[in-house]
């Protein structure tokens, strides 16, 4: 039951932020300038996160390589 209330508030909070910028009217204005002067950080941070990942998985790839040849090793 806590999953669909969970996608029903998403969804209504959607909406709602939909509405807020597409009517007119103060909120809209200033929603804008939040949403925007949000892009820069999210773009910064989401690169980061990138960057993180990409390093972590080729330290996987190197550490599940080196296993593989030591099993190689032991079994021969």
């Amino acid at each position: 039951m806590g999953k669909f209330v969970a996608i029903i508030g998403g969804l209504i909070a959607m909406v709602g932020a939909v509405l807020l910028v597409v009517l007119p009217g103060a909120w809209g204005v200033y929603f804008k300038a939040v949403v925007f002067g949000m892009i820069p950080l999210v773009l910064f941070f989401g690169g980061l996160i990138a960057l993180i990942a990409g390093f972590s998985s080729i330290k996987d790839a190197a550490r599940t390589k080196k296993l593989e040849e030591e099993t190689k090793e032991t079994k021969a």
